[in-house]
């Protein structure tokens, strides 16, 4: 299978920022309660329902793949960016990461007992979503668990194009993509949707969900 066009775009556009973006959100966890309590009930989740590996996939530098291993997970790190891995390797070496697509995961059928896609699946455009969670159910256990976080849409439904700094992006509205996670073997446990904090441009939403 051959990177399709925005696949190539997102991963150049976040090598060339690689450095500013480590920079930029280095504290966005500690300065976010939101978003740190959405990631800790994930992490309770999945080791109330037996623990086992979990993905990060769209790690980024890996600011949330570390928070998750210091909540007790067995975690590594997915993204397309050679020089986010680069980051990540030299600032987390105990942790483990490597280049890929979400598309196509180098994990073996219901290996997983987790997966969060943090901001990551906004690049892609809502016609090929369904692949997307197709592959993270075929990589996830029965009653794994998979965390989400994008930026919300205004409206109630819907999904629209957004104006991202970086790579061309998409915003859900939770019920959405909640709709979507039902038409490809999960159902949503959790959503967690915010107004925008000072430092943001739009509204938020996290969603919880399991593999049924």
């Amino acid at each position: 299978m051959v990177d399709s066009a925005d696949i190539r775009v997102t991963r150049d556009a976040y090598d060339e920022v690689a450095e500013l973006y480590t920079d930029m959100f280095r504290r966005q966890l500690q300065d976010n309660p939101f978003d740190a309590v959405m990631l800790d009930a994930f992490a309770h989740t999945v080791r109330e329902h037996g623990a086992g590996p979990v993905a990060d996939i769209g790690c980024g530098p890996g600011r949330i793949t570390t928070h998750l291993a210091a909540a007790g997970l067995e975690v590594s790190g997915i993204d397309l960016s050679p020089e986010m891995i680069r980051i990540a390797r030299e600032q987390y070496p105990d942790l483990s990461f490597k280049v890929g697509p979400m598309e196509r995961l180098r994990f073996e059928d219901e290996s997983l007992a987790g997966i969060v896609a943090w901001y990551s699946i906004i690049h892609t455009p809502p016609t090929r979503i369904p692949d997307v969670l197709t592959e993270f159910a075929r990589v996830l256990r029965p009653g794994g668990h998979a965390l989400f976080g994008f930026q919300a849409a205004d409206e109630p439904t819907g999904v629209h194009d957004y104006d991202h700094k970086v790579a061309p992006a998409y915003r859900w509205a939770p019920v959405t993509f909640a709709e979507a996670l039902a038409a490809h073997g999960f159902r949503a446990t959790a959503t967690l949707a915010r107004e925008a904090r000072p430092d943001e441009r739009t509204p938020q939403a996290t969603v919880l969900a399991v593999k049924v």
